[in-house]
């Protein structure tokens, strides 16, 4: 089992801002930052990944496509954010067919940077295009819960330090130097976290799911505590504990919000996290079962495969490891 002892928790060290802990240790496991200059008429399709995408209208024409909403048109500051990666496409304008890649040039800077420039006699659109990994699997429940594309105009407006921070970027990706991937990288994580805040608090006050149960004072501060540390040796008295509850009202209240109990929604956690640890990090069945808290590799075996229907040694072996980071270029 894991040593806690260095960092035990209780009511009293457990912070009343679950969104504050579940967003302490988020980062972005992999970015790719790109540059685009390009001249009307441009037509860009970008198809769906397991991955974040954002773009960033420095100067328009733009707009964005995609199949629930049909064309949106994009003004100069506008910021698009993709939580779950839907297929969509950017364009000059509504009547452009095609796809204008094969007509661009792409220069790389480093391995996550590049620049795509169109040359032409229309209007210049300037645009920044990213597509980001998930690195934290604590924001996994929330990223689910988020429509399929968010308008930065709607969001990052409710927050002062968007705007200074997306210039930022841009200065970074168009004058790199050395180190640039990486600051790309911790200014995208600081990006990501302060539009999903926004959209966190801007969003309607429901009374069940995942939201409502960060927003509860009690759900949330055990759900923070879960998912900060899924493998401690919980139990429904520790979480009741945590909560500041009495065991029978934390376990109602629980259920009524999430609409699980808090041991399953405990190993569905795991499982998820499970995954990620044997696909992407290379490490072997033994040390996922000590790193989730697990007494056995034996015990984590048949707890994985009772909750995804497939043993971890073939998640491990079928994993094709590190995520692609394409984002359409």
């Amino acid at each position: 089992m894991p040593d806690h002892s260095s960092r035990p928790l209780s009511p009293s060290n457990i912070p009343m801002d679950a969104l504050s802990e579940v967003l302490q240790d988020f980062r972005l496991s992999g970015v790719n930052y790109g540059r685009c200059e390009l001249r009307h008429p441009w037509s860009i399709a970008f198809s769906q990944q397991q991955l974040l995408r954002f773009h960033f209208v420095s100067q328009g024409p733009c707009w964005i496509h995609t199949e629930t909403q049909g064309w949106q048109e994009l003004n100069d500051g506008d910021l698009v954010l993709l939580p779950q990666g839907i297929a969509h496409r950017l364009a000059s304008a509504p009547d452009v067919e095609g796809d204008s890649l094969e007509s661009c040039q792409i220069t790389r800077w480093g391995s996550n940077v590049c620049e795509v420039v169109r040359e032409g006699t229309g209007a210049t659109s300037t645009l920044f295009c990213g597509s980001m990994a998930l690195g934290a699997h604590a924001l996994n429940p929330l990223i689910a819960l988020m429509p399929p594309i968010i308008k930065g105009c709607d969001v990052a407006s409710n927050d002062p330090i968007v705007g200074p921070l997306l210039a930022a970027m841009s200065v970074e990706a168009t004058q790199p130097q050395m180190g640039s991937a990486t600051v790309l990288s911790r200014m995208a994580d600081l990006l990501a976290a302060r539009l999903i805040r926004c959209w966190v608090n801007c969003s309607g006050a429901s009374t069940t799911g995942w939201l409502a149960a960060i927003r509860d004072p009690h759900i949330g501060r055990a759900l923070a505590a879960i998912h900060r540390d899924p493998g401690h040796n919980w139990t429904l008295e520790s979480l009741a504990g945590v909560a500041g509850q009495s065991r029978s009202i934390f376990a109602e209240r629980f259920s009524a919000i999430l609409g699980e109990g808090a041991a399953r929604y405990l190993g569905r956690l795991r499982m998820q996290l499970a995954r990620e640890l044997l696909g992407q990090s290379g490490m072997s069945v033994a040390e996922v079962a000590t790193r989730l808290g697990y007494e056995s590799e034996a015990s984590f075996a048949r707890a994985f495969k009772r909750i995804t229907s497939v043993s971890p040694g073939v998640v491990r072996r079928t994993s094709s490891g590190r995520m692609d980071m394409d984002f359409g270029f």
